[in-house]
């Protein structure tokens, strides 16, 4: 993924932040969003490609912590690095705590807040791809017969085909194709790949 593939979100009160800011990422190829306040930035339509949120600790209306605290409870799950020109220990220790990936004081060097965006994309292209395999994956386990899965379940348990016959009161034959067809469905090479699958869906229930 190219860098033209990623967003950087600004939320700041200052117009003449914002304009740096748009500047600064322009020059590493990078595009940019800019907001005055987090209602704006709330009601904005958003692009879905990876991104980050720069957002001002303070702001009039809701602060930065605030809007952190929204994005929290709407499942918005986008990196944020905080900047302000008040930093207390406090305040970048609730920031921190609920998962900003840095917190920075202004006049924040420009190398080190472009660093700090390349790792924030780094991180959210990880956790896309992320969901997009495990949403691959359920997928592809929903595409199951029931039957399927009563022998799959079996299989990461560890049970012999025999077993399993005998489980299920089925032939052996019938339980080596419907083992054949969960391992073609599921697209598993091998029955320690189809356990790490279904390690996977289980962990994310």
């Amino acid at each position: 993924m190219t860098e033209q593939d990623s967003i950087v979100f600004v939320v700041d009160d200052d117009r003449s932040t914002r304009e740096a800011l748009v500047l600064l990422m322009r020059s590493v190829n990078l595009g940019t969003q800019t907001f005055a306040s987090p209602r704006e930035f709330l009601t904005a339509s958003r692009p879905d490609v990876p991104g980050c949120l720069i957002l001002d600790v303070r702001l009039p209306g809701s602060s930065g912590l605030d809007l952190q605290q929204q994005l929290i409870e709407g499942r918005v799950d986008l990196p944020i690095i905080f900047i302000t020109g008040h930093a207390d220990v406090r305040t970048s220790v609730r920031a921190m705590k609920a998962g900003a990936i840095e917190f920075l004081t202004k006049p924040v060097a420009d190398q080190e807040l472009i660093d700090a965006v390349h790792h924030a994309l780094a991180r959210d292209r990880v956790r896309r791809d992320a969901q997009a395999d495990l949403a691959s994956l359920r997928q592809r386990h929903a595409s199951l017969t029931p039957r399927e899965r009563e022998v799959l379940q079996f299989v990461v348990s560890g049970l012999l085909n025999k077993q399993i016959a005998g489980e299920l009161g089925l032939s052996l034959v019938t339980v080596k194709l419907h083992r054949g067809q969960v391992m073609r469905k599921m697209k598993a090479g091998s029955v320690a790949e189809l356990v790490t699958m279904i390690q996977k869906l289980n962990a994310s229930d």
